[in-house]
């Protein structure tokens, strides 16, 4: 066996070992909320997303991948295969290893900035600080900001639309049913723009910006309407707490696109180094994009299907239960704003990360409830490792990347 196939059985399993520190950590961001609003058990939530991020990672995930995420690194480190091959290596292990120590710590991190920071500490190796784009390293630094910020403000203010329509009257439940094809529909609307706009698949359509308005705002209506109408026939009026029922529905909704994006966007950050791997090993050079087999996407879905499976749990009760109390309407609040967040600051040009969103969210609707409904000591702790993905991920790539260039 020739030492580049040997690299290449190696880079299998490191890729393997992301894509399931992905599922294990990010489930999170998808299935959190639900779980801790009680809409499902975490059994279920864990079969679910299991299903959904493999079929998105196969059916929507991008089949050409950028070989350095975010453009933080120059491609130029990529003319040496063999010191790209070694490079590759160390930062799916030390991505992977962070996500691994912050998911058995049971807090939430950017998988995405993970791999950001290994690939930072391979580009430093292999061509010095010079090859570092410090402008998109800022602001990376600047999503830290902007994603929870964005994502509390947006689900602070829909949980209080939410209380000052609906829950402080005497018929809530019927002013429930009344205005559900408004939130449904806006819901929808979002889902509609963020497919378009976020996945792979809905980028391969190239619609303007303005024919996708009119496409989500023509389906979001009619799934308001229609979705208004299986709430009046499948939610009966006499059950108790029949207003949180009725956004217990969408929220499940909701949660299983964010589960399904989350398959098609985030399977890229164990891909893309393993696709680079597959392709010097296999052309001997490669440029700042590669080709995805359908059987590497296939390959990184399981994974991340493993890691929900086995250690989705912990992140989850972190988000879900630790931060404040979740009810459905304060669910479908954390998951309205994470995904409005995540879409908005993108189309915008500004950095966003779906984990930073989707804690910001959870925050926004504790605060609704009072300061003191919130566990400052959790998101302390949460934004501690926020800060230290960076820089961790890509010392931990430097320490790797010596080790395997001086045993392989």
């Amino acid at each position: 066996m020739t030492p580049e196939y040997f690299i290449l059985i190696i880079g299998y399993i490191f890729g393997f070992y992301m894509a399931w520190n992905i599922g294990a950590n990010d489930v999170a961001n998808s299935m959190a909320s639900a779980v801790g609003a009680k809409a499902i058990t975490i059994r279920q939530a864990v079969f679910i997303a299991g299903i959904l991020n493999v079929v998105g990672a196969v059916f929507i995930g991008s089949h050409v991948t950028n070989t350095i995420r975010k453009g933080i690194v120059s491609t130029d480190i990529l003319a040496d295969p063999h010191v790209a091959l070694l490079g590759a290596l160390s930062a799916l292990l030390a991505a992977a290893l962070w996500v691994s120590f912050a998911t058995w710590k049971s807090l939430p991190v950017s998988t995405t900035h993970s791999i950001v920071g290994s690939m930072i500490g391979f580009g430093i190796m292999a061509g010095g600080f010079a090859v570092i784009n410090w402008a998109k390293l800022a602001a990376v630094v600047l999503s830290w900001i902007i994603s929870p910020v964005f994502s509390l403000i947006i689900s602070f203010l829909m949980f209080k639309t939410i209380v000052k329509l609906i829950m402080v009257k005497k018929n809530a439940f019927a002013r429930a049913l009344g205005l559900s094809p408004v939130f449904i529909g806006l819901a929808a609307f979002v889902v509609v723009l963020s497919f378009l706009f976020k996945t792979p698949l809905g980028k391969t359509l190239s619609m303007d910006t303005w024919t996708a308005l009119l496409v989500a705002l023509v389906v979001g209506g009619l799934i308001g309407y229609a979705g208004r109408a299986a709430l009046k026939r499948f939610t009966p009026s006499d059950e108790e707490g029949g207003t949180e029922q009725v956004f217990r529905k969408i929220q499940i909704g909701t949660s299983c696109y964010v589960a399904l994006a989350q398959g098609a966007n985030d399977v890229a950050n164990a891909i893309g180094p393993l696709a680079l791997i597959y392709f010097l090993v296999n052309t001997g050079n490669v440029g700042a994009k590669v080709p995805v087999p359908v059987w590497l996407l296939l390959f990184g879905g399981i994974g991340i299907a493993c890691g929900i499976g086995m250690a989705g749990h912990r992140v989850m009760e972190t988000i879900g239960t630790k931060i404040t109390t979740l009810t459905n309407t304060r669910g479908f609040s954390v998951d309205f704003a994470a995904a409005s967040t995540v879409l908005l600051a993108s189309k915008m040009g500004l950095p966003v990360s779906t984990t930073h969103a989707a804690v910001g969210g959870v925050l926004g609707v504790g605060l609704a409830g009072g300061i003191e409904a919130v566990n400052f000591r959790i998101v302390f702790q949460i934004m501690i490792y926020w800060v230290l993905t960076v820089p961790a991920a890509a010392v931990t790539s430097v320490i790797i990347f010596k080790l395997l260039e001086f045993f392989l």
